[in-house]
C-alpha cells in the first residue's frame, strides 16, 4: 500500500474503509467488488449499532432492577437499622388512623408491636403514639386486654400514651390501659361513646315510582333496611345494644382511669375536649410529647421505634393492583366515587 492510499491515523475506522474501498475501485476498475465491499461495511456498521444499543438497553434494566431492589430494602422495617438496639432506649409504637382489622392500626399490628417492645430486654419505657378518629370496639377491646395482661407480666415497664392531633372513641379505649396519658394543649380527646348511622330512602322511592322488593328468611333479618319504612321496634332493639356497648366502653375507661377522673357522666355523653381541658376532667395526666416523655418521665431520651410495618413487597402488590384496578375502571367508563 502506498503512503498517499492511507495516511489517516485521525480518521475513525469506517472512514478508512471506505477511502480503501475507493482506492481499490479506482485500481480495479471493478464496481461490483467495491459495491460488494460497501454493502458488507454498512452491514458491520448496522451490526455494531445493534450490540452497541442492546449493551445500553441492558444497563438500563439492571439499573432499573438495582433501583427497584434499594426502594424495596429502603421499605424494610429496622430499630434503628440495628444501631443502639442493645443499649437501654425507649421503645415507641404508632397508632395511626382508624382502629380497623384492615388497616395499619388493626389489633394484630399494634399487639405485636406492644408484645415485641415489653418482651426486649433493654427498653426502659414504652410510648404508645396515638393520631386515630376511633374505630372498632372489638379491635380496640382486643388490644386493651393485651395492654393489661402485658402490663401484669412485665410490671417493671410502664406504658405511656402520648396524643398527638386526636384520641377519640376507639382510640381513647386503648389509650385508658396505659399507665399514664399525655397530650398537646391543642389535642381533641374523649369522645367516649357508640355510633351507629344509616339513611332512608322511603321517600325519594316513592317520589321516583320505584318498588322495593325485599325476601328474607326470619322477620327481622332486614332490619334498618334503608329503602323500607323505619320499624319502631327496630329503633329500640339496636338503642339497647347501642347502650350494651357504651357501658362497656365505659367500664373500662373507669377501670383505667381510675380516681383520677373528675367530673359527672358528661365525660360520657360523647362530647371531645382539648388536652387542657382533659387535664382538669382526669382524662389525661399531663401535657407533653412523645419527646418529652421519654426524656422526662422514662428518663431514656434515645427512641427506637417498635411499630410493626407492612410487608414491603405485598404493599406494593397492593399498591399494583389498586393502580391496575383504577386504570380499568377508568377505561371501561365504570369509575365511581370513594366510599368513606
Amino acid at each position: 500500500m502506498q503512503v498517499d492510499d492511507i495516511d489517516q491515523k485521525n480518521e475513525d475506522p469506517w472512514t478508512q474503509n471506505q477511502i480503501i474501498n475507493e482506492k481499490n475501485m479506482k485500481k480495479s476498475g471493478n464496481s461490483e467488488d467495491w459495491e460488494r465491499e460497501l454493502i458488507s461495511n454498512l452491514a458491520m456498521g448496522a451490526l455494531k449499532e445493534q450490540r452497541r444499543a442492546r449493551r445500553w438497553g441492558i444497563f438500563f434494566k439492571l439499573f432499573m432492577v438495582a433501583y427497584l431492589v434499594i426502594f424495596l430494602i429502603a421499605l424494610l422495617p429496622s430499630k434503628d437499622g440495628g444501631l443502639g438496639i442493645g443499649k437501654p432506649h425507649t421503645a415507641l409504637i404508632e397508632v395511626r388512623g382508624v382502629i380497623a382489622d384492615d388497616a395499619d392500626a388493626s389489633a394484630d399490628n399494634i399487639v405485636t408491636s406492644l408484645r415485641e417492645a415489653f418482651e426486649a430486654k433493654n427498653v426502659s419505657g414504652i410510648i404508645m403514639r396515638i393520631n386515630s378518629p376511633g374505630g372498632s370496639p372489638v379491635q380496640a377491646g382486643y388490644v386493651y386486654d393485651e395492654i393489661k395482661r402485658l402490663r401484669e407480666k412485665y410490671p417493671e415497664k410502664s406504658l405511656y400514651a402520648v396524643i398527638t392531633d386526636m384520641c377519640a372513641s376507639g382510640g381513647y379505649y386503648i389509650a385508658s390501659a396505659a399507665d399514664e396519658i399525655y397530650a398537646d394543649k391543642a389535642s381533641l380527646v374523649g369522645s367516649i361513646g357508640v355510633i351507629m348511622s344509616t339513611f332512608g330512602f322511603v321517600d325519594s322511592m316513592e317520589k321516583l315510582g320505584v318498588e322495593r322488593r325485599m325476601l328474607t328468611a326470619g322477620e327481622n333479618k332486614g332490619f334498618l333496611d334503608p329503602f323500607s319504612p323505619l320499624k319502631e321496634t327496630d329503633v329500640t332493639h339496636v338503642k339497647s345494644m347501642l347502650s350494651n356497648i357504651h357501658q362497656q366502653f365505659i367500664d373500662v375507661v373507669k377501670a383505667g382511669r381510675g380516681d383520677r377522673l373528675v367530673g359527672s357522666e358528661e365525660l360520657f355523653s360523647g362530647l371531645i375536649w382539648t388536652g387542657e381541658q382533659s387535664v382538669e376532667l382526669g382524662l389525661i395526666d399531663g401535657l407533653g410529647s412523645s419527646s418529652y416523655v421519654a426524656r422526662e418521665i422514662i428518663g431514656q431520651e434515645k427512641v427506637i421505634d417498635y411499630t410493626v410495618q407492612p410487608d414491603p413487597f405485598e404493599q406494593f402488590a397492593n399498591r399494583l393492583g389498586v393502580v391496575m384496578a383504577e386504570t380499568f375502571a377508568r377505561i371501561s367508563g365504570m369509575e365511581a366515587g370513594a366510599i368513606h
